[in-house]
């Protein structure tokens, strides 16, 4: 696998990640009594975006390794796609 398909693979394993690890521990402004005006009250009152991201950079850290591991061993490939494969000729 070249560098340039890890960094895509990494940066979309990250994103899906990140959108999943974004909603926990979410406090709304709403729930937390402190609605600062102009803002909807569902708005996070604090987004501890940093964190998430270092905790997804790990994630994807790993998935990253095993989904990498598994390419480059050959563990997994396109032949193992059943309606890639080509039919046998009779």
């Amino acid at each position: 696998m070249s560098i340039a398909a890890s960094l895509v693979l990494f940066a979309s394993i990250w994103a899906i990640v990140f959108f999943m690890v974004l909603p926990f521990g979410m406090v709304s402004q709403a729930e937390d009594g402190d609605v600062l005006p102009g803002t909807p009250a569902s708005a996070p009152a604090n987004p501890v975006i940093v964190r998430k991201a270092v905790i997804t950079t790990i994630i994807a850290a790993i998935a990253f390794s095993v989904i990498w591991s598994a390419i480059n061993w050959r563990l997994v490939t396109l032949d193992d796609v059943p309606f890639l494969t080509p039919p046998a000729s009779t």
